[in-house]
């Protein structure tokens, strides 16, 4: 099986309705991450690829704009190469195409948003149900990214940001919290400001919460995360209530990340081998977020994570940011920045 994928068309939002934006996305290949749940989605994807309303040919894979700095685009493995099963009678080649549509939060999205956020606190024992209720609960700020007219409704992404402050009796909020805290306690200097931020200053923080299948088509960051600023401001004028205006004023954003970290690091930089960045994004928005914190502080990962060949000299690690809203239109304009070099 060859399909494409097809160039998104990043209509802006219309204020104030609430929206469903259909989005597409060129040909990509897929990670080992994303690779077998894109055979499993494979038939279902099919009816895609015979979609006559299609506006560009199919094209081979372009690689990643940095490829030693993002997952995404990591050297040495191709994906566009036909791979044998016993079990499919289709040839698949690692690209697909589907017609990604951006939607508001709804509770039949609890079980896909819930899977991408299994490994959300790493190996932690808490209550993801009730988080994962929290974000679809919150319809007016909050993004899920689903195939269009995909009757497994399968979520593809996920954005959206929940004040501490407002969610500060949940349990859910209290672990996470706690969590924050713990991995934060040894490093100095930083366990004072989280600590701040996450008491005193509550009511202007927000937990930044977004995850996504790895090799997202990376042309839809720039409206996804559009679409997520847009709708902070427009709760700032729009919620019923002052209180609920208010909650959506933010000063400071948290966000809990993933990367993976080069393996004795500072003895390869003795023996100066540039040959391996000393840092790896899973996604790539992180590194413009993590240029642009006021402080940030990483920690090691307990649970198994899954990582393709080429990052065995690499060690998965937990990474913990905080990002002034000030900072925000810079945010937004270095990732379309990004994505238009990519």
């Amino acid at each position: 099986m060859r399909s494409q994928l097809l160039k998104p068309n990043t209509k802006t939002l219309t204020r104030p309705k609430r929206r469903r934006q259909r989005l597409k996305s060129w040909p990509i290949t897929f990670s080992p991450f994303a690779r077998s749940r894109a055979l499993a989605l494979a038939r279902t994807l099919k009816r895609h690829s015979q979609n006559p309303n299609s506006t560009l040919p199919a094209k081979e894979p372009q690689p990643s704009h940095s490829s030693h700095r993002h997952l995404d685009g990591v050297d040495g493995e191709d994906f566009s190469k036909p791979e044998h099963s016993e079990s499919s009678d289709e040839d698949f080649d690692g690209v697909v195409q589907a017609d990604f549509s951006f939607f508001d939060p709804k509770p039949d999205d609890f079980h896909g948003v819930k899977t991408l956020l299994q490994t959300y606190l790493d190996d932690e024992e808490w209550d993801l149900s009730a988080f994962v209720e929290l974000i679809l609960g919150q319809t007016t700020v909050g993004t899920v990214v689903k195939i269009e007219d995909d009757e497994d409704e399968g979520i593809f992404a996920l954005v959206t940001a929940l004040n501490f402050y407002r969610y500060r009796e949940h349990r859910c909020i209290v672990a996470l919290k706690d969590f924050l805290l713990h991995k934060a306690h040894q490093e100095k200097g930083v366990a004072d400001k989280l600590k701040l931020l996450l008491g005193e200053q509550a009511r202007d923080v927000a937990l930044l919460v977004s995850q996504r299948m790895v090799n997202l088509p990376p042309q839809l960051l720039p409206p996804l995360y559009g679409a997520l600023f847009d709708e902070v401001l427009w709760a700032t004028e729009d919620e019923p209530t002052e209180e609920l205006r208010k909650s959506f004023k933010f000063k400071h954003y948290i966000i809990l990340s993933k990367i993976y970290v080069l393996k004795n690091a500072e003895q390869k930089t003795k023996r100066n081998n540039d040959s391996e960045e000393g840092i790896i994004y899973l996604k790539l928005e992180d590194e413009i977020f993590h240029k642009l914190s006021s402080w940030s502080f990483c920690f090691p990962l307990q649970s198994q994570q899954l990582a393709p060949h080429e990052l065995k000299n690499y060690r998965p690690t937990g990474l913990i940011m905080a990002v002034e809203a000030d900072k925000i239109p810079n945010f937004r304009q270095e990732l379309a920045s990004l994505i238009t070099e990519t």
